[in-house]
């Protein structure tokens, strides 16, 4: 049956329920463009508070998505996240199930 949708093209469980958070989706983009970032960089970047961002960003590095390195500069911590691979592939992922969506 042409034209037929298939239901796994668009099925909503296949999506990265870890990753389908609009900061944490904002976060993702924001480290994969640019490689690494502060926490700082990306609280100013994707207009998130410290308190959500941290959660977020917390969640994320559980899942061995992102990676945190924390140090200090001037004598302030200071986190700087960078995307690990398994985050990168599940990035990827998701973006083509996303992608599937708008499939015709």
């Amino acid at each position: 049956m042409d034209g037929e949708l298939k239901e796994k093209d668009r099925n909503y469980k296949l999506l990265d329920k870890l990753i389908h958070s609009r900061i944490r989706f904002a976060a993702l983009c924001y480290l994969e463009e640019v490689a690494e970032a502060s926490f700082i960089d990306i609280r100013d970047t994707i207009r998130a508070t410290d308190g959500n961002l941290s959660v977020h960003m917390r969640k994320l590095e559980e899942a061995g998505y992102v990676y945190c390195d924390k140090t200090y500069s001037k004598r302030l911590p200071l986190s700087i996240y960078r995307i690990t691979d398994r985050g990168k592939e599940a990035f990827s992922r998701y973006r083509e199930q996303v992608g599937n969506f708008f499939a015709k």
